[in-house]
């Protein structure tokens, strides 16, 4: 359908973008052309899920027998992309964002966060010009 438009929020500034789907499509195009991508010739998501799954049956003594199920999504699909538009750049590019929440392995990814995250060290920020962190 020709002139077909899309509603978006906009990246920065808490504003909402109006622009034509050909657009839009074309600027997510061109930020997969540029960036470092793979492109699959199938969907490899029952493949890693099972994967998936015979890893964590492997590790008995991390993870227990009783709290497996809960770190395997029942229903998986690959993460989807979709992007904000940059109002503030130049060329009104994208910001890709990327729906992980049904992917294989995020719930496990959500446990080692919690696990490792207590043991690793602290972060420390260090700004070069003015920064309100510092005050």
């Amino acid at each position: 359908m020709k002139n077909k438009a899309i509603i978006s929020k906009a990246d920065k500034g808490n504003s909402t973008v109006i622009l034509y789907s050909d657009d839009y499509i074309h600027k997510v195009n061109e930020f997969i052309s540029c960036g470092n991508f793979a492109t699959a010739n199938a969907d490899i998501t029952k493949t890693l899920q099972k994967e998936l799954r015979d890893t964590i049956n492997e590790c008995r003594s991390v993870i227990q027998k009783s709290d497996k199920w809960k770190l395997v999504n029942l229903n998986t699909t690959a993460p989807a992309m979709s992007g904000l538009i940059k109002v503030h750049k130049e060329g009104v590019p994208i910001r890709p964002v990327v729906k992980w929440r049904n992917a294989p392995g995020y719930k496990l990814a959500q446990m080692l966060v919690k696990v490792l995250l207590p043991h690793s060290p602290p972060l420390h920020i260090q700004c070069q010009e003015y920064c309100p962190i510092d005050e």
